[in-house]
């Protein structure tokens, strides 16, 4: 089961809202979901239109979870040392691949 931490969409389309949250790839984006982490209001003041569960989102990131490109921007906000811990993680696997293929 792959898993992605995305928004979904909740509230009329004028007046969207959005969870976070923990999904499988292959259901909808308004579908069944695992887990919640949060929420995004576009329409709040700036210092009030979001919250993320930082220890569960790092919990489903070090169990193999991906992140979409929106949320990635939303943690990014909040707590920047995520992002760059995932960035390191991702540049090592990619250092890790070339080298084995220059062995070859």
């Amino acid at each position: 089961m792959a898993l992605i931490i995305r928004m979904r969409q909740q509230g009329a389309n004028s007046r969207q809202r959005f969870r976070i949250v923990v999904t499988d790839v292959k259901y909808p984006r308004d579908g069944k979901y695992v887990e919640k982490l949060g929420w995004y209001n576009p329409f709040a003041p700036n210092e009030k239109n979001h919250f993320i569960d930082l220890a569960r989102l790092q919990y489903w990131i070090d169990n193999g979870a991906q992140i979409s490109d929106r949320v990635r921007s939303l943690v990014k906000t909040m707590a920047p040392e995520i992002v760059k811990q995932m960035t390191v993680k991702q540049v090592a696997k990619r250092v890790k691949a070339r080298s084995k293929r220059k062995k070859k």
